[in-house]
This record gives C-alpha cells, sequence and structure tokens, in this order.
C-alpha cells in the first residue's frame, strides 16, 4: 500500500475525477472521538481527498468545538446525499442536545454513539457514501437491545455482506486476529480447522484486493507459548494448527508457521511476511500498537464495504482537554481512501484479464 501521509496521497487522490463521499461516525461523545474528526478536518488541504460526512448534529458538533476550541467551519444536511464537496459536512440525526460529560462512560453516550453508527452504516449499504471511519465507541455502555456485539467488527459482519476480520495496518506491518473480542480461557477452544482456513483466505483475498499484493505471504502464530514446544506447552498448535497450514501450504497458499510469538516481532521476523495471522487479541494488538501507535488502522477486512477506524479508544482520561493525537485517525481516513480505490482499481483489472496487470509482485 502506498504511503498513508498526507503528501504523499495528493497525486493519487487529486488524479481521480470522482470525489470519495467519506462517512464518519462520530463514536462516544464523552470521549476524543469527535476531537480527533474535527482536528483531522480542521487542515483544510484534507478536503482535497474526499467530501467528509459526519453523522451527529450541528449543535453537538458546534458544542464540541467550542469546548476544545478547535476552528473549523462545517455545514449541516438533513440528507447525506446532499452533502457538499469542499465542506466538511454534518448530518443531524438527532435534533435534540446530548449532556456530554467529558471522561465518563454514561449510557446516554452509548445512545447517541449507537444513533451515529447505525445511520452511518445505513448509509454506507444504501451506497449514498463510499466507505466508512468510526472514531472509537465505549463497549459496555453501546449495549443495547440493538447493539449486542463486543465490537464494531461483529456489528458490520452482520451488517455487510462477507467473512469479517480485524486487521490491524500500517504499510509495513499487517496483523489480523483468528479471535478478536473473546476472553483468552475461550481462544484455544474456538479456534478449529473451518476458522482458520476461513481467516487465511479473508487475509488473502484483502492483501490482494485491497493492498495490491499479488502473492500474499502469510505467517502464523502458534496458539501457545513457544507454539507448544511439540506438545510440552499445550496440544492445540500440533493437533490444529500445523495440519491446517501443512493442508493449505500443500494447495499452493504461501502459509508458514506456526511460529513463536514471543520472538516474532523482536526479530523482525515480520517483516518476511505480508501479513500475519495471531491466535488472539493482545498476541497480536500488543507488538502492533507498540509498534505502530499512532501511525496504525483498524481496518475490517473481508466485508462488501469499506471500513476503518484509529488504533485506539475512547481515551476519557484526556477527553475533553485538547490533547488527543489525531494522527491515527487521519490515517484512517487516508487507508480508507486507499482502500477504496485499491479494490476499483482490482475490479477493473479482473474483469479484463488481458489488461496488464498493476498490483506488485
Amino acid at each position: 500500500m502506498n504511503s498513508l501521509k498526507l503528501g504523499a496521497k495528493v497525486q493519487i487522490i487529486m488524479d481521480e475525477n470522482r470525489k470519495i463521499r467519506l462517512g464518519i461516525s462520530i463514536g462516544d461523545l464523552n470521549g476524543i472521538g469527535c476531537e480527533v474528526i474535527l482536528k483531522t478536518f480542521a487542515d483544510a488541504r484534507m478536503l482535497d481527498f474526499c467530501t467528509p460526512i459526519i453523522f451527529a448534529s450541528n449543535k453537538t458538533i458546534s458544542h464540541q468545538k467550542n469546548e476544545l476550541k478547535i476552528d473549523v467551519n462545517y455545514h449541516g444536511v438533513q440528507e447525506a446525499a446532499k452533502a457538499l464537496t469542499g465542506k466538511i459536512n454534518v448530518m443531524n440525526v438527532w435534533k435534540d442536545i446530548p449532556t456530554v460529560k467529558f471522561g465518563e462512560a454514561t449510557e446516554e453516550a452509548g445512545k447517541y454513539a449507537l444513533l451515529s453508527l447505525k445511520a452511518a452504516v445505513a448509509a454506507l449499504k444504501e451506497d449514498v457514501i463510499d466507505a466508512l471511519v468510526t472514531a472509537p465507541i465505549n463497549k459496555n455502555n453501546i449495549q443495547s437491545e440493538e447493539f449486542k456485539f463486543p465490537g464494531h467488527t461483529d456489528y458490520l459482519a452482520q451488517e455487510l455482506a462477507g467473512e469479517s476480520l480485524m486487521f490491524m495496518i500500517t504499510d509495513n506491518l499487517k496483523i489480523g486476529l483468528l479471535t478478536d473480542h473473546v476472553a483468552v480461557k475461550d481462544a484455544p477452544a474456538a479456534i478449529n480447522p473451518i476458522l482458520i482456513r476461513t481467516k487465511v483466505r479473508t487475509i488473502e483475498k484483502s492483501l490482494m484486493m485491497d493492498f495490491g499484493v499479488r502473492r500474499p505471504k502469510i505467517a502464523l502464530l502458534g496458539i501457545n507459548p513457544h507454539s507448544g514446544d511439540n506438545g510440552v506447552i499445550g496440544e492445540e498448535d500440533d493437533a490444529v494448527l500445523k495440519p491446517v497450514i501443512q493442508e493449505m501450504s500443500n494447495a499452493g497458499h504461501l502459509v508458514f508457521g506456526p511460529y513463536s510469538a514471543d520472538s516474532f516481532f523482536g526479530s523482525d521476523a515480520y517483516a518476511n511476511f505480508d501479513a500475519i495471522l495471531a491466535a488472539y487479541h493482545d498476541q497480536g494488538l500488543i507488538p502492533f500498537k507498540t509498534l505502530s501507535f499512532g501511525k496504525g488502522v483498524n481496518y475490517t477486512a473481508g466485508l462488501s464495504k469499506v471500513r476503518t477506524s484509529p488504533d485506539h479508544g475512547t481515551a476519557y482520561e484526556i477527553a475533553g482537554k485538547g490533547k488527543a493525537d489525531h494522527s491515527s485517525f487521519k490515517e484512517a481516513v487516508f487507508a480508507a481512501i486507499q482502500i477504496l480505490r485499491n479494490r476499483e482499481e482490482y475490479a477493473e483489472l479482473t474483469q479484463n484479464p488481458l489488461q496488464k496487470q498493476k498490483v506488485r509482485r
């Protein structure tokens, strides 16, 4: 994937005739979501790359920008389809004025986070917006009769067609998860041959379609310490992972492992692969955030639509203080744009197999 830096994006995006409509869900109003959104688009150059549509309300955005002292102008619309190019658009999802309590997890904040997300996803499904960037939610206070999921990924898997995969990405590091928001004690039992095959194929397809990798090379991390040490520290690696890896390798997939997770990243072994598939959440997320925090993007691969998010949470401890770093949110914006462009190019190339392929080897 090309660089996600601002300057490097100018030629890529400006060469395209169609301006991407980028939907943005507001996230938890008591967190840093609105702050990183407004800081990102306070840079007027961002409007050269996309038409942002924030799903919230004029009054909510006005309150946040005043509280955070962020100098930004926006245009309110009643329908996302009427968003204006060259403007920050705010789609009025609600008319009332939510109570904002920075740094607190409240039921009210969860309610409005869900209203924003539902409206944005509906617009995405109806092709009113081209891609979606989600600001962080609180996984506890958003729970309701309409949202009984451990996070965005599972909700989007229900709403959008495809096999969802939590895919943490930068230019040089991409980590997918066999199990994501699952308790550590339950992760080994959740890993089975069908799941492994599905996740590997989802990563392969995403690398080809979304990132222009012709022959994806994927590493799997072991479930147990030292990948089980031949059964001394658990049998799952020998009984479950190794047979599937061998089977897929024999079938022509460039799949390798299982590798001992404790030394895999420190030795830079990850640099030899296009993507890594971790067994469970922290096995993948700890090294990813250590190596890439502030530059990383959470991408939901495998779906019919493009959704990205910053690699951090609500950050209640700094909410409302104007201290939030918006770098990861900006990277999420650029990633969504670039992935969408890559998908369009991939579709064109695969529809005309005689055309010279532009994907990298």
